[in-house]
């Protein structure tokens, strides 16, 4: 029997265990505990952990409300939240030995908040998931883990010391002791706080608690949006740490001090997560760039590039979003790869025709037309508008008779984000406009399951976020190894995986002028490359109807990026560069 890769590789390191904190984990349709590309990436990071043995548990919140139900009418995006259980999601509630919940106890202003522990098994990977809906509780307190990115600041802090503070209590529970501690973006920081409290409570120093929890941490920061970065005011923070600092023995200021960047006025997760971790990395090599940059303040005496902030580029988990036809067809003929797609463009066309008739949109899609998807969260940063800024143009584009394109677009803005509802609404009102003839569907509800169908049944998938914002862009890998070509703003994973036999980069991937400007550089880059480019390229057809320019491009996209873009790949790189390492540092200290 062939040994897994992680014993094969490091024999001498079985003993590690890594615990893998993040506040969303995108396993699947059916596990709605997502909102979007970070709970889909740390889903995927877990999947291919298990395919590899990695000794990786998951640890997050049960929401028991998960994110939300979309519905689309003539004014926009309206959210709905439908209850769930442990059991409908495919969880266990973990007892002790006399049969009751395991409950875990976090101490906040308001008093005591427990919460039982449930447990979903991937393959040799298992995620724990702490819920606070139970009889235990106030009704408030019942309340932090109902949704998903809810409620007001002092909600959201609650949830993070829920998860930080909880799953590491968990943990204890259970009896695992992990050696590597990894912060899946910054709201888990506060597992930091009580790893210091444990270790002072053992009879170690601060300074000496404080090099060990740094030395066996790895955080990774996801974007550079001041929305992923999240910060809380001094005065919030002092309230829900002053117990914990009394507990540590150190003044109330010095933990504060973790989270604060020169004169910045709030406390920032990122900041503290940075502080308290030896290895930190950005999720693509642009990304490891601009997170250098960012965050050059926490290191003011160093130069930029030695900022000790590395990269990993994220990968997507090949078995999970590859459809099954185009794994079979690749090593087939043109013919055999070229139908295979085209019955994925008909799945696609079905779905948008049916799902997409809403809100008096009519759609007139065809399983033989340029199909265009653009599906992700409708954050103001990526754009989701641009194409639309000359609306006759566009007109043209999709009307042309011998050479027709349709565009199918899914996503989700968050409740509270105005700037994305009004962008969502903009767009679902071209979806109904008679002179865009039918070409355009908004298909609302945007989940996993119809993220699969988007990402496997396009021709091009379309990015355009506002350069150098979108720090990985994820979609992009998974339309990709299913023969959809990118057409995208070279930031993120883009800039290493362009080249012109994947696909097409808008514009030069440099910045100028205003953002509008900016805007109208890449709107006209855009649209010249759809009209010379790209539709001449998929129309230009062999004596088998065939596009054969176009297929030499299919397959290197589905081979190339199917190898330098995969979960497998990029775990393998967590485990080599960070896991491992921490794992040594940690026994060391």
């Amino acid at each position: 029997m062939t040994q897994p890769w992680f014993a094969t590789t490091f024999p001498a390191d079985r003993e590690m265990v890594v615990a893998y904190f993040c506040a969303e984990f995108g396993l699947g349709a059916d596990v709605p505990i997502y909102s979007g590309g970070l709970g889909i990436l740390a889903g995927d990071h877990l999947k291919a952990a298990a395919d590899l043995e990695i000794p990786v548990i998951g640890v997050g919140l049960f929401y028991s409300e998960g994110y939300f139900s979309q519905q689309i009418t003539s004014d926009g995006q309206h959210e709905r939240y439908l209850p769930q259980t442990g059991e409908s999601i495919g969880a266990t509630r973990l007892l002790d030995a006399t049969g009751m919940p395991i409950c875990v106890c976090v101490e906040m202003p308001t008093g005591p908040v427990y919460a039982h522990v449930w447990r979903i098994e991937i393959g040799t990977v298992q995620l724990l998931l702490l819920d606070a809906r139970i009889p235990e509780n106030t009704e408030e307190d019942q309340g932090i883990t109902a949704r998903l990115y809810g409620g007001d600041r002092t909600m959201r802090i609650r949830q993070e010391m829920l998860l930080g503070i909880g799953g590491i209590r968990a943990l204890a529970a259970l009896g695992i002791s992990p050696t590597v501690y990894h912060l899946n973006e910054g709201h888990s920081v506060f597992l930091q706080i009580e790893r210091l409290r444990h270790a002072v409570a053992r009879g170690r120093s601060y300074d000496e608690a404080f090099s060990a929890i740094r030395a066996s941490s790895v955080f990774t920061t996801h974007t550079p949006v001041p929305a992923g970065n999240e910060v809380f005011t001094d005065e919030l923070v002092r309230e829900f740490l002053a117990p914990y600092a009394h507990q540590i023995g150190v003044p109330l200021e010095r933990l504060i001090a973790l989270g604060k960047v020169a004169d910045e006025p709030d406390f920032g997760l990122t900041p503290m997560a940075l502080r308290t971790s030896t290895f930190a990395n950005g999720v693509s090599k642009l990304h490891g760039e601009v997170a250098r940059t960012m965050w050059h303040g926490l290191w003011p005496h160093l130069d930029v590039d030695k900022v000790p902030i590395g990269s990993i580029t994220n990968g997507v988990h090949l078995p999970t979003w590859q459809a099954a036809n185009i794994a079979r067809a690749i090593d087939q003929s043109d013919r055999d790869l070229w139908n295979a797609h085209r019955t994925n463009v008909g799945h696609l066309v079905a779905l948008a025709s049916t799902r997409g008739a809403v809100a008096g949109a009519h759609p007139q899609l065809r399983p033989d037309a340029l199909t265009i998807g653009f599906s992700r969260r409708f954050a103001t940063y990526k754009r989701a508008g641009l194409l639309f800024r000359d609306p006759d143009r566009l007109a043209r584009l999709l009307s042309a008779p011998h050479a027709p394109v349709q565009i199918v677009i899914a996503g989700k803005a968050h409740p509270a984000d105005t700037h994305g509802k009004a962008l969502i609404a903009m767009v679902s009102a071209f979806a109904r406009d008679p002179s865009m003839a039918g070409r355009i569907v908004f298909i609302p509800d945007y989940d996993m399951r119809i993220g699969e169908t988007i990402v496997q049944g396009t021709d091009v998938w379309l990015n355009t976020p506002r350069l150098p914002m979108e720090a990985s862009g994820t979609s992009g890998m998974k339309a990709a190894i299913n023969g959809s070509l990118n057409l995208s703003i070279l930031d993120g994973w883009w800039a290493e995986g362009f080249t012109p036999d994947h696909g097409w980069a808008i514009d030069d991937g440099t910045r100028c002028g205003t953002d509008d400007e900016q805007d109208a550089r890449d709107h006209a880059s855009l649209l010249t490359l759809l009209e010379t480019e790209v539709v001449p390229r998929f129309y230009a057809r062999d004596s088998q109807d065939i596009p054969p320019a176009w297929m030499h491009m299919m397959r290197a996209a589905i081979t190339d990026i199917g190898h330098d873009f995969s979960a497998i790949r990029m775990v393998r790189e967590y485990a080599q560069h960070l896991y491992v390492p921490a794992h040594r540092s940690a026994v060391s200290a």
